[in-house]
């Protein structure tokens, strides 16, 4: 199992994590329509076109999603009770079609959990950059997180 324990993380862990995914027109498209979000700013060239960026922008929830799922595999995999909230979302520069994002992550608090002593609360500040190295992604979340039996 490739998630960590709570009493596995110190404040200052850093991890970078693979895979790194490239972002395709379907994955724009998918997530546009499974939220029901018409942004012609997502979904119409024409209109994207005009704008400033001159081209198609990414919808944010693919981009915040899969900075969260990216971090999965390294971080909470197995050891995840719940997850607690995202906070301090962030999204300083746009996504496209094509680009290849990656992630990493640093954990910022550690708090032993009052109301179940099996468990630890780990806040962990997720990072997405694309092919560039701009910043496209941050925020927080917030997970309870299974201790070592």
């Amino acid at each position: 199992m490739p998630g960590r324990y709570y009493d596995q993380w110190s404040v200052g862990d850093r991890l970078s994590h693979q895979p790194h995914r490239t972002v395709t027109e379907t994955d724009n498209l998918l997530i546009s329509t499974l939220t029901h979000n018409p942004q012609p700013l997502h979904l119409d060239a024409e209109y994207a076109g005009g704008t400033e960026f001159g081209r198609i922008v990414v919808n944010g929830t693919f981009t915040f999603a899969l900075l969260v799922g990216l971090s999965v595999g390294d971080t909470t995999l197995g050891t995840l009770v719940a997850n607690l909230g995202y906070d301090k979302v962030r999204m300083p520069s746009p996504v496209f079609v094509g680009d290849t994002l990656r992630a990493e992550t640093e954990v910022i608090a550690l708090k032993d959990s009052k109301s179940r002593p099996d468990a630890g609360i780990v806040t962990f500040a997720h990072r997405m950059f694309n092919q560039r190295g701009e910043l496209v992604c941050e925020m927080e979340r917030t997970a309870l997180m299974r201790r070592r039996l």
